[in-house]
């Protein structure tokens, strides 16, 4: 993946819906009778489409470059590989004159954003667990996909997990090192990937034994629950790979994963490597530095408990070296 800062397209939530009737109208053939924006982030945004007689679809415009195929691609290689629904694609469309953004069409997955969610927050931890463990289940599914090589779904080409991640990771601290120096980048966050970096080496001297589909971006947030608070889909692949299946763990403790025992869950079920803890530790710190690097978007209020937990394993290494 190549790390760089990437300008969105400007899109307001205005245009965008008078974007989406236009797109829904042409695609489907049937007149729209509302739209609703339903959220997005740095490069995206989805908008509910209800038609005249009641069916319902999702429009989502992407505000860069050079995503379409790849998200398109990744939708429909999770939803075959996973016993939970994943969106399924209906139509894509490039940008053009009359709509200068590339977007594409999937059906609507009923339900509600697991985050949100506060009975589901307020279940007993039994069923908190429970959830855990649907989740776990179907993740698995994708993990169990395998590939000969490492790499980007459309072109894995290498032979080793550590050949393609390691130069990543290279790319990710020496951007952050510019960022550093010109006042981009907190001197905290910047001390503590100079500190992860030494220890690389023994974070990743574990060989990945083989290619597993990963999500990429696998948290709460991307998980889709019913009005029996019953696991219903999961939505917003991101950088999907066939990669290290650890890769996609990290997430699990972000927003209110922990409170679901999501990663503990996954362990205990399906086992780890001995270093799981600082490799989720590294690659959580690592991606939400190139999350910035792309966006220009610091989100203290992440980023801030990303350092703390690489600090955190750092100081085991440091005490075993005592012992």
């Amino acid at each position: 993946m190549k790390v760089e800062r990437i300008e969105a397209i400007a899109l307001d939530k205005k245009t965008a819906e008078q974007y989406a009737k236009k797109v829904a109208y042409e695609q489907m053939g049937q007149m729209v009778k509302n739209v609703k924006y339903l959220g997005g982030g740095s490069f995206g945004s989805a908008y509910k489409i209800v038609f005249m007689d009641g069916k319902k679809i999702v429009i989502k415009f992407l505000r860069a470059k050079n995503m379409l195929e790849k998200e398109v691609y990744d939708l429909d290689l999770l939803a075959s590989n996973c016993s939970v629904k994943f969106p399924k694609v209906l139509f894509s469309q490039k940008a053009n004159d009359e709509i200068p953004v590339d977007c594409y069409g999937m059906d609507l997955i009923e339900g509600s954003n697991a985050i949100f969610s506060i009975k589901l927050l307020l279940k007993s931890k039994k069923n908190r667990k429970k959830f855990a463990d649907e989740v776990v289940t179907a993740i698995h599914d994708i993990h169990c996909c395998k590939n000969e090589k490492f790499g980007d779904t459309l072109s894995p080409t290498y032979s080793c997990w550590i050949d393609f991640y390691k130069p990543y990771a290279k790319q990710i601290l020496v951007i952050a090192e510019e960022m550093f120096a010109s006042g981009e980048l907190p001197k905290k966050v910047i001390e503590t990937m100079r500190a992860a970096w030494e220890k690389f080496d023994i974070i990743f001297s574990e060989e990945v034994p083989q290619a597993s589909l990963i999500h990429g971006d696998f948290n709460i947030a991307n998980m889709m629950i019913d009005k029996n608070l019953k696991l219903s889909g999961f939505i917003d692949p991101l950088n999907s790979m066939y990669a290290d299946l650890e890769y996609d763990l990290f997430q699990f403790d972000n927003l209110t994963g922990k409170w679901f025992y999501l990663r503990k869950t996954y362990i205990e079920k399906y086992g780890a490597s001995n270093y799981c803890d600082a490799k989720c530790a590294f690659y959580g710190l690592f991606n939400e530095v190139y999350c910035y690097i792309k966006s220009g978007k610091l989100f203290v209020s992440i980023m801030k408990p990303l350092v703390k937990n690489m600090n955190r394993e750092l100081k085991k290494f440091k005490e075993r070296r005592k012992k």
